[in-house]
């Protein structure tokens, strides 16, 4: 699998989580603190490329996947 980045926000468990997952599957990721960072919601958006609700937002590469579940559906199917 290509390495992961998780854009989150610290207080967020879901953020927590992906970051957790990636470290119990030995998946080579970064974690980018969206506020630490600077991103405002319209930066996480153009990287994105659609509107952005929730925290985090996870690529693998450079394929955007979502936010946490879907990321560990992913994570289960590559298993």
């Amino acid at each position: 699998m290509d390495p992961v980045t998780i854009f989150g926000r610290k207080g967020c468990g879901f953020c927590v989580r992906a970051k957790d997952l990636c470290e119990e599957q030995g998946l080579e990721h970064r974690y980018v603190d969206i506020h630490e960072e600077g991103i405002s919601k319209a930066d996480l958006e153009k990287t994105v490329g659609k509107p952005v609700e929730t925290v985090p937002q996870i690529f693998i590469g450079k394929e955007h996947i979502g936010g946490y579940t879907e990321f560990a559906k992913k994570v289960a199917e590559a298993s």
